[in-house]
């Protein structure tokens, strides 16, 4: 049972990365029963065009087309209520995130009967290929922050982990739900705690597109932390 998988991977103009990607998580998972869900946030390049054409060939491809406002987190939560299986797999569509990880963190997964599985960055390495020195620093610097809550990762603010879908179903109307780091949200506003472990990866290089990190997406972040640690500290 713990082999049904669905991967779900949001996606704004990852025109290049669609089919690399793909045909990786296909060729990785062959052992395994699964479903991919690209979720498309109104690409404007030819994102939709490459999906579509990868749906008619493959009964297991079911993207999602969102035409609301762009969102990450909301992206990933639509990508969650269409899955089927009981087992999700979240993962940045930039080909940064190896789908070759993915028998290992499902090996964990299933021996140590975790809820949750997380793909983490080596953050307190440096001269990571796959982080800019600047970003490698601010993520530690968002990792200590929330470290106030007890978390039991080492890279919170990592987009590749696995979860039981029930603790999605079970806490939805707890979650932030909106922004870039749909992860701590999911570890911190879920109850009871989850049982989490780190499976360490190799962050690789960016090859096509730029991340999609801003100040706006900052600032969303923070308003999160300080929402979560009103609840915390007050609710």
């Amino acid at each position: 049972m713990k082999k049904l998988l669905s991967v779900i991977i949001p996606i704004l103009n990852e025109e290049l990365n669609i089919k690399p990607l793909t045909n990786k998580i296909i060729k990785t998972l062959k052992k395994y029963k699964f479903e991919i869900i690209f979720v498309d946030d109104s690409s404007t390049d030819n994102s939709k065009k490459i999906l579509k054409k990868l749906k008619s060939k493959y009964p297991f491809f079911k993207p999602i087309f969102r035409t609301k406002k762009r969102d990450l987190s909301k992206s990933c939560f639509d990508g969650i209520k269409k899955s089927k299986y009981k087992n999700i797999l979240i993962m940045d569509g930039d080909l940064q995130h190896d789908p070759k990880f993915i028998p290992h963190m499902l090996g964990k997964y299933i021996k140590n009967n975790l809820d949750l599985v997380v793909g983490a960055r080596k953050l307190y390495k440096p001269n990571n290929p796959g982080l800019s020195e600047t970003r490698r620093f601010a993520s530690l610097i968002l990792i200590n922050l929330f470290s106030f809550f007890n978390i039991k990762t080492k890279d919170p603010m990592s987009g590749f982990f696995l979860f039981k879908k029930k603790i999605f179903t079970k806490n939805k109307k707890r979650y932030f739900g909106k922004g870039f780091k749909i992860l701590a949200d999911i570890i911190i506003n879920s109850k009871p705690s989850l049982k989490t472990e780190d499976v360490y990866i190799d962050f690789k290089r960016r090859y096509e597109n730029e991340s999609k990190m801003n100040y706006k997406i900052l600032l969303i972040l923070i308003n999160f932390y300080l929402v979560s640690l009103i609840k915390k500290l007050f609710i």
